[in-house]
């Protein structure tokens, strides 16, 4: 099959959606598939490693407020590659710029165009945009644009309900996402090796807590941060572990040295080596996910390979297909839950007399049934995926698939909604300025 997938980011920006598009590239590539991938520009990018065309459209740099480079979605030369290209399926994994521009292409190479619902956009929006009205204009957008794809996926049921609480109204398949990690422990030389840092100090018989992830807040930061702050206070001693950056790093680093917890918090910054975050995964002892954003948690599914237990908020769509205290542990969302849960552990910890005495012994069998029964390779996601294409791309040329709007009726479409928010605001026109501004400065 010949492939177009788009993205609105992609390296040398890296988050878990451009490394998903990566994966999907990769593997489409390596098994014969005709395969590009279409994304905004970014400053200094090199696309020479790849196997596959990246196609490079045009951008607007705002990431000093929403941290992305934001694409353009209306570009001809992209649109003439395609037209030599003919892609069988568009495959978008962003609901903004990259369905806009994909929505266009499809009406050039008639191929049906699917939607990958990776991340809860309205709390993007909640964070990027300020004021009820705002927020509520883009929401219907975003709803507009998904609402045009011949098919849409998700990455998890909570994933979909999600969706469904913005407005969406339409059909959804639950298309899981794997990880690049191979299942297996690296040997402790190779490990305790790649994680020896000498400005961390990390005792065998202290257990080490791991984060992995962006430095955001809503990712539960300030829950882990409270947690170990209240263990702190009764003199039970731990190890923390943070790996990754992101807008709210300052803050949260701040807030760990205003709770005292210098010397048992570490923050390491981004690691791109696969490897050497695969030491982390299997130096650690419990890992620490209390994030109700994400709508998948590949970082759970990474910690699996490596036989790594994760402590998730019960409800949660990281916490999809975990049990209790079999391949995983829940918790209430907030921080006493958490506390209580990592008392136990720091408490029980290697102590044979302990009335809890086993503790370790339980995490290691947990973190072999959450190996066993959570873990999804991407090499299996992409398989299934694939198939999908299949079936997809064959209804589309069957007349199938229901017929949607030209890009041209929506954005006329669009433009009517739009038209009428901007009545429905007219009076917030300080916030508006307000916006624009951040937007551009």
């Amino acid at each position: 099959m010949k492939i177009s997938l788009l993205n609105d980011s992609f390296p040398p920006e890296i988050d878990g959606v451009a490394n998903a598009v990566v994966h999907y590239a990769e593997y489409l590539t390596k098994h014969g598939d005709s395969t590009n991938v279409i994304v905004p520009r970014y400053p200094d990018a090199d696309d020479s490693g790849f196997d596959f065309p990246v196609l490079r459209y045009p951008e607007i740099d705002v990431r000093n407020s929403v941290g992305y480079v934001a694409g353009v979605p209306f570009a001809p030369d992209i649109a003439k590659a395609q037209s030599l290209f003919r892609p069988d399926i568009l495959h978008s994994h962003c609901p903004i710029a990259s369905t806009v521009l994909a929505g266009g292409i499809r009406e050039i190479v008639k191929a049906p165009l699917i939607l990958t619902y990776h991340t809860k956009f309205d709390v993007d929006i909640s964070n990027a945009l300020k004021g009820k009205l705002l927020q509520e204009g883009a929401i219907k957008a975003l709803v507009n644009n998904i609402s045009v794809c011949d098919e849409v996926w998700v990455v998890s049921e909570g994933a979909g309900q999600n969706l469904r609480s913005l407005g969406y109204c339409g059909d959804y398949i639950v298309m899981n996402n794997g990880v690049d990690i191979p299942k297996g422990r690296l040997s402790e030389e190779t490990y305790m090796a790649l994680t020896d840092r000498q400005d961390f100090n990390l005792p065998k018989d202290v257990p080490l807590f791991l984060f992995v992830g962006r430095l955001m807040w809503y990712k539960g930061i300030r829950i882990i941060l409270d947690a170990l702050a209240g263990l702190a206070s009764v003199g039970l001693d731990f190890r923390m572990i943070f790996v990754g950056s992101g807008t709210d790093e300052k803050e949260i680093k701040d807030y760990a040295k205003e709770l005292r917890l210098d010397g048992r918090v570490y923050f390491t910054g981004p690691i791109y080596d696969r490897k050497e975050l695969t030491a982390w995964y299997c130096r650690s002892d419990l890992f620490l996910f209390p994030s109700t954003f994400d709508t998948n948690g590949l970082v759970v599914r990474e910690a699996a390979a490596c036989s790594l237990p994760s402590v998730l908020i019960a409800g949660s769509c990281a916490a999809e297909g975990v049990i209790n205290n079999r391949n995983g542990l829940l918790i209430e969302e907030n921080a006493a839950s958490l506390a209580a849960l990592l008392a136990k552990v720091c408490i029980t910890w290697d102590d044979p007399s302990s009335a809890s005495a086993g503790q370790n012994t339980m995490l290691k069998q947990i973190g072999q049934n959450a190996a066993d029964e959570l873990y999804m390779s991407w090499d299996d996601a992409i398989t299934v995926a694939r198939e999908r294409y299949e079936i997809v791309a064959d209804r589309y040329k069957s007349g199938l698939c229901q017929k949607r709007f030209s890009p041209a009726e929506e954005l006329f479409k669009i433009s009517g909604d739009l038209m009428e928010f901007v009545a429905d605001v007219k009076d917030a026109h300080k916030e508006i300025r307000s916006f624009f501004n951040d937007l551009y400065m």
